[in-house]
């Protein structure tokens, strides 16, 4: 009998729990309960994952039922044993909280090992849903993984954090529980502002310690958004930034992958080494761009260094921000610069910026704006079944060649 965690302040509970199963189980230091799964893993000291939880009521009722309900929730292959007096008196609340088992604070050795063999019966019986069940073969780069898709762009201030959350909404909207978003910007990420989230936990936090080893405590330290969407927040500092390193961030992304459905990234500005990291498993490149020089000869010198570097992509999204029929240059005009076809062009929106400043995506919002219909078709080209706007998407008009003189006069081929 292995994988038990005992929560208990009583030390002759836990002399009589380890008597009967003969074996040093390991104890929650002295202390209140905590709060949830995330806090509870961090107090392990060998990083060792229980199967059986063991809560005494006596360290509080309320606090007790609260995390068996929360490890029932987020730790489905976690069994709690509840140590109580009370049982007739807790046992509804009990079994709402996902309780298997109730033992009074005076059980016998016997009584003590009933109960865990069937607590481990319980957490053994609950499988969870395999990983591919459902989903389409062909949305990953293969069968049983997330499909991967980040966003990039070689510069900032490009709309990059507003396209990536309203994909990452969209594609959890379609689909519940699907979806992690995972801000990559290491030093100004900006994903927790633009969602309205206040993360307990980031990316230094899921790259470390015991969640860095086992995915059902990683998913505990995700942030969850109103919308079922799972979020991987930034650092809080930019001097945090050291504390992500390329191998445990391909770890992550690997993990994350084998238990979501689809892995939005959003990129900070720039091919670094951590974006990099990421593009060697990224399924569909979001490539953006906003409609002015500098962004396009940007968008065309980082396609250049793709291209250089074997990552063709096959999957290949062009997206073109901040379209203005007084900008001086053409969807045309960028297809030529950048050598490929532009997929989508989105118009500048004033309901954008009032999104992004109150922290709720425009596929939220409902707002009646133009960028929004664009941007539910720019999640209908990941979705399963698709649901598009039955009327042609009207091309961005522009002045004609002046755009492109100017680009080429620039020195773009």
């Amino acid at each position: 009998m292995n994988n038990i965690l005992l929560a208990t302040d009583f030390v002759d509970l836990r002399d009589r729990f380890r008597a009967a199963t003969g074996q040093p189980i390991p104890a929650l230091p002295p202390g209140p309960l905590p709060a949830g799964p995330a806090q509870l893993f961090q107090l392990l000291e060998d990083g060792a994952v229980p199967e059986v939880v063991v809560i005494d009521e006596r360290s509080g009722t309320e606090a007790a039922l609260e995390l068996a309900t929360r490890l029932n929730v987020e730790c489905p292959g976690i069994a709690v044993v509840l140590v109580s007096d009370r049982a007739a008196e807790l046992g509804l609340g009990a079994m709402r909280a996902g309780v298997s088992d109730i033992v009074p604070t005076e059980s016998d050795e016997d009584e003590i090992r009933q109960a865990l063999d069937r607590a481990l019966r319980v957490t053994r019986q609950r499988s969870p849903a395999g990983q591919g069940d459902g989903a389409d073969p062909g949305q990953g780069s293969q069968s049983g993984r997330g499909r991967v898709l980040s966003v990039v762009s070689p510069k900032g201030g490009v709309g990059k954090t507003t396209i990536a959350t309203n994909l990452a909404v969209g594609l959890a909207r379609s689909e519940p529980h699907s979806t992690v978003l995972v801000d990559l910007d290491l030093q100004f990420g900006d994903v927790a502002n633009a969602l309205n989230l206040s993360p307990e936990h980031t990316l230094v936090d899921v790259v470390q310690g015991v969640a860095a080893r086992d995915s059902m405590v990683l998913k505990t330290f995700l942030t969850q958004h109103e919308t079922g969407l799972a979020v991987v927040c930034g650092p809080h500092s930019p001097a945090e930034a050291d504390l992500v390193g390329v191998e445990e961030l391909t770890h992550l992304l690997q993990t994350l992958a084998s238990e979501f459905r689809y892995v939005v990234i959003d990129t900070a500005p720039a091919l670094t080494d951590h974006t990099l990291a990421a593009l060697d498993l990224t399924d569909d490149l979001v490539l953006l761009t906003s409609m002015d020089v500098p962004g396009v000869r940007g968008l065309r010198k980082e396609l250049d260094i793709l291209r250089d570097l074997g990552m063709a992509f096959e999957r290949r999204h062009v997206v073109v921000n901040f379209a203005d029929t007084h900008s001086g240059l053409t969807r045309s005009d960028v297809e030529a610069t950048i050598g490929t076809g532009v997929d989508l062009v989105l118009p500048r929106s004033r309901a954008a910026a009032v999104s992004m400043n109150q922290g709720v995506p425009l596929l939220l919002s409902e707002a009646r704006d133009p960028m929004t219909k664009k941007l539910r078709h720019l999640v209908d080209r990941f979705t399963p079944a698709p649901m598009r706007d039955p009327r042609p998407a009207k091309a961005t008009a522009g002045p004609g060649f002046g755009g492109r003189h100017r680009l080429r006069r620039k020195g773009a081929q």
